[in-house]
């Protein structure tokens, strides 16, 4: 693989990182193969990214309709020999992560093969893929098809081919690029996670309310987002497991996951795609219900 993007992209999970990466693909003119092992999951992405061409219709960058040129899976191996890259999009879970990375090992040896991945370690990955030059973290945004910023993280063992072919990779999605070193959270989860969960553990001691929270830092910071409507848009359920693996790698006491968080987990309010989290959406999809936790 060269310095330069593919033109057919595999992205492996259907929620809500995942669907996001997909589309960001398909606005940038390549084909996609989205696999996910549920069918709902691939059906509710796929009329997802089929509506926001609905609503969008002069974003469609090619004649072929987008219909052609995005298919769906559930059968991960049906797709690795025609990628030009691998995108994993599943939940933060190291288990999961680590045992599709082992499957990728049968991917072609010059398939760039991406973690989205917020704190697991990029290494560990490559281990797991027995080895793999070509394993590299490629950490998206929510909303990833808005969002511009990909954090491209280097393992011990990716190549400067492949970190050369992901930054190529980000900018032809229409993104800016940083490259960082493995380290437990890169750049943006080291600093994000402590201020969600300093927010979070001021909450529970009653310092003040979320809405007053958010409004310092709104008003005080110029922060575009508070804290805590920032843990709902992301999911507290991807939160949680954001932090329960920072605080596993790195043993650090400010990583430990608040009881609050662990409280509004259990009770399904997962934020903004269940409807309730630290706030209310009474807009959202599934408000009321718990919504599925992607």
């Amino acid at each position: 693989m060269t310095g330069t993007a593919p033109e057919r992209m595999v992205v492996i999970g259907s929620g809500t990182m995942g669907r996001g990466i997909a589309l960001s693909a398909l606005l940038a003119g390549l084909d996609v193969d989205l696999v996910d092992v549920e069918e709902r999951a691939l059906r509710a992405a796929g009329a997802w990214i089929s509506g926001y061409f609905a609503r969008h219709p002069r974003t469609e960058p090619s004649e072929e309709p987008v219909r052609g040129r995005l298919a769906t899976t559930r059968n991960l191996d049906d797709v690795l020999d025609a990628a030009g890259v691998v995108i994993e999009a599943v939940p933060e879970t190291p288990a999961l992560k680590e045992q599709i990375f082992g499957r990728l090992k049968s991917a072609p040896p010059d398939v760039l093969l991406a973690s989205n991945t917020s704190t697991m370690s990029v290494s560990a990955l490559a281990e797991a893929c027995g080895g793999s030059a070509m394993v590299v973290g490629m950490h998206f945004f929510n909303p990833a098809h808005k969002m511009r910023l990909v954090e491209v993280v280097t393992g011990d063992r990716t190549s400067g081919e492949a970190e050369s072919a992901a930054v190529a990779l980000a900018r032809r999605l229409g993104k800016e690029p940083i490259v960082v070193r493995d380290v437990p959270g890169f750049v943006t989860s080291r600093l994000g996670l402590l201020l969600g969960t300093e927010a979070m553990r001021m909450v529970e001691e009653g310092v003040a309310d979320a809405a007053s929270i958010d409004r310092a830092m709104t008003l005080g910071y110029g922060h575009p987002l508070g804290p805590l409507r920032l843990a709902d848009l992301v999911g507290l359920d991807a939160r949680l497991n954001n932090l329960r693996s920072m605080f596993a790698r790195t043993g650090d006491e400010r990583y430990r996951p608040p009881g609050v968080l662990e409280r509004l987990v259990a009770e399904g309010r997962l934020g903004r795609k269940s409807g309730r989290g630290f706030f209310d959406y009474d807009d959202a999809p599934g408000a009321g219900a718990a919504g599925e936790a992607r």
